[in-house]
């Protein structure tokens, strides 16, 4: 299931660093956008009450609120973030804990950066803003954009600031896990380049440790089934939950690796072509996985070098970044917390 599935809402972080005494958590005053909308969320999730503003990651430095979650809304989407109050509340609890661990993420990673004596200058920061500008036309265009849709400027000059810092900690940080052998790119070569499969994911964020136990058995009589020899194209319409490819037959085709979450992409290149693998679990949920085919590179391999050394280049600093964030989060006592 691709990466990309979760609304583009939490998109967008802010950050604030971490001081050695644990911040006050943040309140939503009556009154402002932030407030209001925390009280139209809490009609389908009665926790989200600004009175409330319950805690959904917390540590030894700080705590993210929900309150915190929906301002940074507000901040960086403007108006759009009134599109929350069109989702149904497991959606609506979804989204504001998955971007409260992305909040609580970013300013560890912030904290870092300040810790390394990382910072952005004036003139970076300004370089980085025109180049906004010039993405939306002109800075007229984009000041015009940001007023239409209600964004902070303040908020967008912040954001760019700590961006740079922590582009900069992690350039320093992640430098050594981006060497490549030549061993390491004529073994890449050599492996299926890309692969075609049908899938059936059941989701399972969100629920109770009852739930998912209820959904696994429905995903292990699906598998059953299908290991039966039942039309896998016929059950993925029937159940899947995965909205890109229900329609067709639960079909993603010719995807290279790093394109999936890890789980999945295990078994899409490790389960024999034409075979079906046991229940794989994603963050998403519970997927069973038919495997249609796989390709191999057909190009020379000095024409494709270069692509396969960045590849693997990312793919190393993707699990170095990993483990860094993961070392962080254990130092911190970093925690999210579900809201009930």
């Amino acid at each position: 299931m691709k990466k990309t599935i979760i609304l583009a809402l939490a998109a967008t972080l802010v950050a604030a660093g971490c001081s050695p005494k644990k911040e006050a958590p943040m309140t939503l005053a009556a009154g402002t956008p932030a407030f209001q909308l925390a009280k139209d969320l809490a009609a389908a999730v009665p926790a989200l009450d600004p009175e409330k503003n319950p805690v959904v990651v917390t540590s030894k430095s700080f705590d993210v609120t929900a309150g915190d979650v929906l301002q940074m809304f507000l901040d960086s989407m403007g108006q759009q973030a009134q599109a929350l109050k069109s989702q149904d509340a497991q959606r609506v609890r979804t989204i504001v804990e998955r971007a409260g661990v992305q909040m609580g993420e970013r300013r560890l990673l912030y904290a870092a950066a300040v810790a390394a004596k990382k910072t952005a200058t004036e003139e970076e920061a300004k370089k980085a803003l025109e180049a906004q500008y010039a993405r939306a036309g002109g800075e007229s265009q984009y000041m015009e954009a940001l007023k239409t849709n209600g964004v902070s400027l303040d908020f967008v000059k912040k954001s760019i600031v700590e961006d740079l810092a922590i582009k900069s900690y992690l350039d320093g940080a992640l430098a050594a896990a981006g060497q490549v052998t030549a061993a390491e790119v004529q073994k890449a070569y050599q492996e299926d380049k890309t692969a075609s499969v049908r899938h059936i994911l059941l989701l399972t964020q969100g629920k109770s440790a009852a739930e998912k136990a209820d959904i696994r058995k429905r995903m292990e009589d699906i598998l059953a089934r299908a290991k039966k020899g039942e039309d896998f194209a016929a059950l993925a319409k029937q159940y899947t939950e995965d909205p890109g490819s229900k329609e067709n037959g639960g079909l993603y085709e010719d995807f290279g690796r790093g394109k999936m979450v890890k789980p999945f992409e295990h078994a899409a290149f490790s389960v024999p072509v034409g075979q079906i693998s046991d229940i794989v679990e994603t963050t998403y949920g519970y997927h069973i996985i038919k495997v249609e085919n796989r390709k191999k590179e057909t190009q020379p391999l000095d024409q494709v070098k270069a692509q396969i050394e960045a590849q693997i280049k990312q793919q190393k600093q993707n699990a170095a970044f990993e483990t860094l964030l993961t070392g962080l989060k254990k130092k911190a006592d970093f925690r999210a917390v579900p809201i009930k």
